[in-house]
């Protein structure tokens, strides 16, 4: 089979070394790229190194090779065009049109899935006019992933850095998987929920769960390459911020529902992934508890945390809000499964059998999506990702 050909467009910011590192994940997964530098991008790294790692001829010019018509060429015959670092003045000119090189001729002769991921200052980013032109790419399809939050050039700190490669490549995987010109949730701001929440009994203990978060990260890498704008409230995963994704880290099932009412109020999806403590601790003690000799332990009260998927299903934030929400089930999963999505008010409940070995920290899972309409959806055991696609393609038949 011809493998899958990308163009990894590359504009002039310093981040342009980071693209080394997302071309070589994609060449050694076995995808055709060809480079496009712009006349800025070559000041940070060489033609010839783009030759070498891609192992193709790196062009630059309209003039390079005239008879094959590269300036429509190369844009006509990719599968997906990924830019990479994508800095303002190439949003601006994606944006509007313009065509004074090759990857810019490259972007408007281009008829598949285009990605790009930004790096720029915060100042640049936030300016109006860039988040005007993202706004515009975002609505003719293309997917603007979201810088991320870290160190800039010099001193700066602030959003505006180039994610990590690794997750820019695994937005162009999910992008390349699905073929779909149009990213369905393009326009979209959606919440997921990730992780498991730890509810403190002392300065060193704590009351937990075995969630690991990474079906909450799948479900908010995936919602990213399908176009949407997403926020992630992470509860103690210890896993990489996934690219595009805005991440607010929490501790506690309170915290949590804190963060998940704020982010709620302008999206159009909650998907409550995390694994929430259902109790937390009456009592906080200052001091690490000790052991007494010969004497048992004091008993541990618990008091009901709140119950966050049963308020925001019975509170939409907005008219058309879709609520998904998770069920883990040890035992007669269904009919548990039936008897929460009826409790807790929401429109999708995702059902699936924990333990020990099942599912916790693991990256495959195997579930059933029960939908208050009364449909059962049953996505059969296999990576968590498979998961995540199932349940947007049943939310964004919910929203319309």
């Amino acid at each position: 089979m011809d493998k899958p050909k990308v163009v990894l467009g590359v504009s002039g910011g310093i981040a342009a070394y980071k693209a080394c590192e997302l071309l070589r994940r994609l060449t050694e997964s076995g995808h055709d790229v060809r480079v496009v530098p712009t006349a800025s991008a070559l000041h940070f790294v060489g033609a010839a190194t783009w030759s070498a790692l891609s192992g193709n001829p790196v062009s630059t010019e309209v003039w390079d090779d005239v008879h094959e018509v590269p300036h429509v060429r190369i844009g006509q015959q990719a599968d997906l065009v990924v830019v990479a670092p994508a800095t303002a003045d190439t949003l601006a000119k994606a944006a509007h049109g313009l065509a004074d090189d090759l990857l810019t001729n490259t972007l408007l002769t281009a008829r598949c899935p285009v990605v790009f991921a930004p790096a720029m200052h915060t100042e640049m980013w936030e300016h109006p006019a860039t988040q005007e032109n993202v706004a515009t790419l975002r609505r003719r399809g293309a997917v603007v992933v979201e810088p991320a939050v870290g160190r800039l050039t010099g001193v700066d700190t602030g959003k505006g850095r180039l994610p990590d490669p690794a997750e820019i490549f695994e937005i162009c995987r999910r992008v390349l998987a699905r073929g779909v010109r149009e990213p369905d949730l393009a326009g979209r701001h959606v919440v997921v929920s990730a992780g498991g929440t730890r509810e403190p009994l002392d300065p060193v203990r704590f009351l937990g769960n075995r969630s690991s978060g990474k079906q909450g990260y799948a479900l908010a890498r995936t919602a990213a390459a399908r176009g949407a704008r997403v926020t992630l409230i992470a509860a103690n995963t210890g896993l990489p911020d996934p690219a595009g994704v805005d991440v607010v880290q929490v501790g506690t099932a309170v915290q949590l529902r804190e963060a998940v009412l704020k982010a709620a109020a302008d999206a159009d999806a909650v998907v409550m992934a995390a694994a929430v403590a259902d109790f937390r601790p009456a009592a906080y003690a200052a001091g690490k508890i000790k052991k007494k000799d010969d004497q048992e332990p004091d008993p541990i009260v618990l008091l009901r945390n709140p119950d966050i998927l049963a308020e925001i299903s019975a509170e939409r934030a907005r008219p058309g809000q879709v609520v998904v929400g998770f069920a883990a089930e040890t035992d007669d999963v269904l009919a548990n499964g039936r008897a929460k999505l009826r409790r807790k008010g929401c429109d999708l409940l995702v059902v699936n059998e924990v333990g020990e070995r099942k599912t916790f920290g693991s990256e495959e899972n195997e579930a059933v999506v029960l939908g208050a309409d009364g449909s059962e959806t049953p996505v059969p055991h296999g990576p968590k990702e498979a998961l995540a696609e199932t349940v947007w393609d049943l939310v964004t038949r919910r929203l319309g």
